[in-house]
């Protein structure tokens, strides 16, 4: 009679086994009952591991390396940007230097003297008749730059005010001014048929009176600065004179002027 061959325990079943088998559970109404003669492995869960199918890893594999892709966009605002700051950089060193080198000056002017023709102030009617003055003024222009060089040019224009109404006015000379140098020109301002109110004929006579007429005379002249050879484009000079005067004769006398100067580059 044969002997009877018993199974061996399962190797699983040591203690040197880095994984825990086990017998499944006994059956529960929850669990589904596995088929005799199987085992369960249990395996913690911070020891699985993932592995996507051969189709998609090389597919992440591409992902994962590929670099980022920077807009057109954004690369024509850098370039912009660089620009505008080298522009801006080389714009101020180059003023720097024509200040260092120049060293610019603004002009002075101011009226050295006025006449006065045609201001009929001594009717007796209620009613003040139209005036038709005739003004002459002289204008001293200084050029303090030892450098530089001023072109007056045409289409300039000279307003003489007596509280904002316009009496005449009139145009500047063209002519070139040198550096270091002081012009004096005198130009003739017009006005014809200016109706003046009763409050400012009663004005102008108290003024006179006084002795105190103030004035305002508005200059804009067209100039073009000459350095060496080179000449910029045209810039207006504005010159606003504040005077007062003793009379509105020709033998009238400057009691005050205050000149202010100002540009307008364009």
């Amino acid at each position: 009679m044969a002997d009877r061959v018993h199974p061996r325990d399962s190797p699983f079943h040591t203690e040197t086994t880095p994984l825990s088998l086990s017998r499944p559970s006994p059956p529960d109404s929850e669990k589904p009952v596995p088929p005799p003669g199987t085992y369960v492995i249990q395996i913690p869960k911070d020891q699985v591991y993932r592995v996507p199918p051969p189709e998609n890893a090389s597919r992440y594999q591409s992902y994962t390396h590929r670099k980022p892709r920077r807009s057109s966009c954004h690369c024509c605002c850098c370039w912009f940007l660089g620009l505008l700051a080298a522009i801006v950089f080389l714009s101020a060193a180059a003023a720097g230097i024509f200040y260092l080198v120049v060293r610019p000056e603004a002009p002075n002017y101011s009226v050295e003297s006025i006449a006065f023709k045609g201001f009929n102030l001594t009717t007796t009617s209620s009613l003040p008749s139209a005036i038709s003055p005739e003004i002459h003024v002289t204008v001293r222009a200084q050029n303090p730059n030892k450098k530089i060089g001023i072109y007056y040019e045409r289409e300039s224009s000279v307003k003489l005010f007596y509280s904002d109404i316009k009496l005449c006015d009139g145009v500047l000379p063209a002519f070139y001014q040198p550096s270091k140098n002081v012009t004096e020109f005198r130009t003739a301002l017009t006005g014809s048929g200016i109706e003046l109110t009763s409050a400012v004929h009663k004005g102008l006579v108290d003024a006179q009176k006084q002795g105190k007429v103030p004035l305002d005379l508005d200059l804009r002249a067209p100039v073009r600065i000459k350095v060496g050879p080179i000449k910029t484009w045209t810039i207006t000079v504005k010159v606003a004179c504040h005077l007062t005067v003793n009379r509105l004769t020709a033998d009238a006398s400057i009691v005050s002027r205050d000149c202010d100067y100002g540009v307008d580059p364009w």
